[in-house]
């Protein structure tokens, strides 16, 4: 009932924009974190490609900071075509398709560049076909970055320094597995309670890429940072089929290579950006600790014993021969 209401709530003040500002060739794109965040930039580049490109035939307007509801709502949405397109991470997406928890298996990527070998070829296009069937056209694949761990009470070096910490994490099933493997008490819920909850101190942690510790300030509440770089998390720009169907195959084509472009953008404004961020933390006097991730990975091994026979053998070590 409460995902009803909320969706309901979109309608409403999707309805009520529409009716004073909205052009009808207005794409609405969403996504759940603040304008410092490199989903933003990914956003803007996005709809500095999709307005130029159609010489104003189409444009775009962005609701940052979970206006249009979370990631959950959001892709509920995006199935009823009352948002049209949205930055989703990884993990609200497993609730409606799990097979893409794959990618969220603990050190599966050990560089960049080998996620952006599998998420550009031909399993991660094949993934990003299967979500039509959902409701959703895939478009590309963006950067929410290497995840790490931060929490307020003591600096993490081996998995035993984890045993107890109330780690927030995504509502996903593999993350919540990796981090009881690890030790820690998986606690998962929706980003927006989670700022609330690491400002009042009823959870330790959570684990995120630097962007979105600098960009929300996490330093403020959180003094230990463990540079565990446990997952690669890709971001997934996407839009409704509802509202895909709707353009022409010229506004398609395009839409689909300023979504490719701006995932591109992205990934270069991670990659670039991530010394400054580290050096910012460190100035602001978060302890950074680099972690012997080979003890880590041993401790995570059940969870690809777990999961390899739901997601199936032969693709996990696809994504693991890919150098």
């Amino acid at each position: 009932m409460k995902r009803i209401a909320a969706v309901l709530s979109v309608v409403f003040l999707l309805l009520v924009l529409a009716a004073s500002s909205a052009p009808a060739a207005d794409i609405k794109l969403a996504h759940v974190v603040n304008e410092n965040d490199a989903f933003h930039v990914c956003a803007l580049k996005f709809k500095e490609l999709v307005e130029a490109g159609s010489k104003g035939e189409l444009t775009v307007t962005i609701y940052p900071n979970a206006k249009l509801g979370d990631e959950r709502n959001l892709l509920e949405s995006m199935r009823m075509g009352v948002v049209d397109s949205a930055i989703i991470t990884g993990g609200p997406i497993i609730n409606f398709m799990p097979r893409f928890g794959v990618f969220d298996l603990p050190f599966l990527f050990t560089t960049p560049e080998q996620a952006y070998k599998v998420l550009d070829g031909e399993i991660g296009r094949g993934m990003l076909a299967d979500m039509e069937a959902l409701g959703w056209k895939g478009l590309a694949y963006g950067e929410r970055g290497f995840r790490n761990l931060t929490n307020s009470k003591k600096p993490v070096n081996v998995p035993e320094d984890m045993k107890g910490l109330k780690i927030r994490l995504m509502q996903n099933p593999v993350y919540v597995d990796s981090f009881k493997a690890l030790g820690a008490n998986a606690v998962p819920m929706a980003w927006t309670e989670a700022l609330t909850a690491l400002q009042q101190g009823t959870i330790d942690g959570q684990e995120n890429p630097l962007n979105v510790i600098v960009a929300f300030n996490l330093f403020e509440s959180q003094k230990h940072l463990a540079l565990t770089r446990h997952a690669y998390a890709p971001n997934v720009i996407m839009m409704s089929m509802r509202t895909w169907n709707k353009l022409s195959p010229e506004h398609q084509k395009l839409v689909q290579e300023s979504a490719q472009a701006a995932a591109e953008h992205n990934r270069a404004y991670d990659n670039e950006k991530e010394a400054e961020w580290l050096q910012f933390l460190k100035d602001k006097g978060m302890e950074v600790t680099e972690p012997d991730l080979s003890l880590f990975r041993e401790a995570v091994k059940p969870v690809y014993e777990k999961y390899e026979e739901q997601f199936g053998k032969d693709l996990v070590e696809a994504i693991l021969a890919v150098k």
